[in-house]
């Protein structure tokens, strides 16, 4: 399997705009603002680590091509600055080889991406209040409770913008959303035919099945169970994947004499696992999330509230080598592990794939 391994930056502007290509009625026309939130992920060469300067030169060549739109009128720089149009700006801007990934988060529940090809990606969030239970568990299991989730679920959906400025408008997701918000919220969902297993993959297939057709530029669905764990669907693989957050002390070994990161610090790491496997037929889950969490406890022990520079088969204390060292020893007791995301402060860190690249989940 090959090993790709991308440095991940992200970064912030303040700035107003309005979209003169909407219905006088539409609410973005008029003049208005956003704290936009920019983040990339660009492929950098094989090593044995990170000297730690890839992070921030990144995250600095970021800043710099954002930075004529910081506290500016959009529409003096770009003609019809719509998130797509100033990702593509930043993009054009930026000096940097190898970018796998730019997304642009205009508001907290909406924004798009723009994958290795160019592509769009617009995507919404939103929400429902629900309870279920998964029939087929094994007795004793905790889900096989009744009890309830405030579930999110993101739609993304290629844009296509041939000759206008604007591909898919996020009102059309919404509109999209609220043909299955009513038969989901405040409801049991077991009682919805379809959802009589209700995981995270069969919701997100079950909200595949009814939304494709009307929305063919569908691309992927992602829902959230908890905070911290969830799956993808793109009409025929499910992924999913479990967060952890990591309190660790470190102290850098390569870097130069006078650097300050040579002295005992540290980091709360956000660490995110990606499996991909053969879905369940009768459980109706690729990975119990509860599984993932007990046969990753080792290794978390390991990391969480620990001098990571005493770790003997550590070779130091940058993100890409503890990355790959969870990788080393998560390969038997998780083999369907794929990808590992491993930020150091928010947005900012690498990942590592070794499988199939699953998609830009907005964090």
């Amino acid at each position: 399997m090959i090993e790709r391994v991308y440095v991940t930056a992200s970064t912030s502007f303040e700035a107003a705009c309005q979209i003169d290509i909407f219905p006088d009625e539409h609410r973005a026309r008029g003049l208005h603002g956003h704290s936009y939130e920019l983040s990339v992920r660009a492929a950098i060469d094989d090593s044995e680590s990170l000297g730690g300067d890839e992070i921030e030169m990144t995250r600095e060549t970021l800043m710099r091509a954002c930075s004529p739109l910081d506290y500016s009128y959009l529409n003096e720089i770009i003609e019809v600055p719509t998130d797509e149009n100033i990702a593509r700006y930043v993009w054009a801007r930026l000096n940097l080889p190898k970018v796998n990934v730019i997304g642009l988060r205009s508001q907290h529940d909406e924004g798009v991406h723009l994958d290795a090809e160019g592509r769009a990606h617009v995507w919404r969030k939103f929400r429902f209040e629900s309870a279920h239970k998964l029939p087929n568990v094994p007795e004793g299991h905790k889900c096989g409770r009744m009890h309830g989730h405030g579930f999110e679920v993101i739609l993304h959906a290629q844009s296509y913008l041939e000759e206008s400025n604007l591909g898919i408008d996020y009102d059309e997701l919404e509109v999209c959303w609220g043909e299955v918000h009513g038969v989901l919220n405040h409801n049991c969902l077991n009682d919805i035919p379809g959802l009589e297993n209700p995981t995270s993959e069969m919701i997100s297939f079950w909200l595949w099945s009814r939304l494709k057709e009307k929305l063919p530029q569908l691309s992927w669905v992602t829902v959230y169970e908890t905070a911290t764990s969830g799956a993808h669907y793109n009409g025929s693989i499910f992924r999913i994947w479990k967060d952890f957050s990591i309190d660790s002390a470190i102290r850098r070994e390569r870097v130069g004499c006078d650097d300050e990161r040579l002295r005992i610090h540290g980091h709360t790491y956000l660490c995110r696992l990606h499996l991909t496997a053969p879905l369940d037929q009768v459980l109706g889950w690729t990975i119990d999330y509860g599984d993932i969490k007990e046969k990753f406890s080792p290794i978390f022990a390991a990391l969480d509230h620990q001098p990571l520079y005493e770790i003997a088969d550590l070779s130091d204390n940058d993100p890409l080598s503890i990355a790959r060292w969870i990788k080393k020893n998560s390969s038997k007791c998780l083999p369907e592990l794929e990808r590992i995301d491993l930020y150091e402060t928010r947005g900012c860190g690498v990942t590592i794939d070794w499988g199939s690249l699953g998609p830009a989940l907005p964090i």
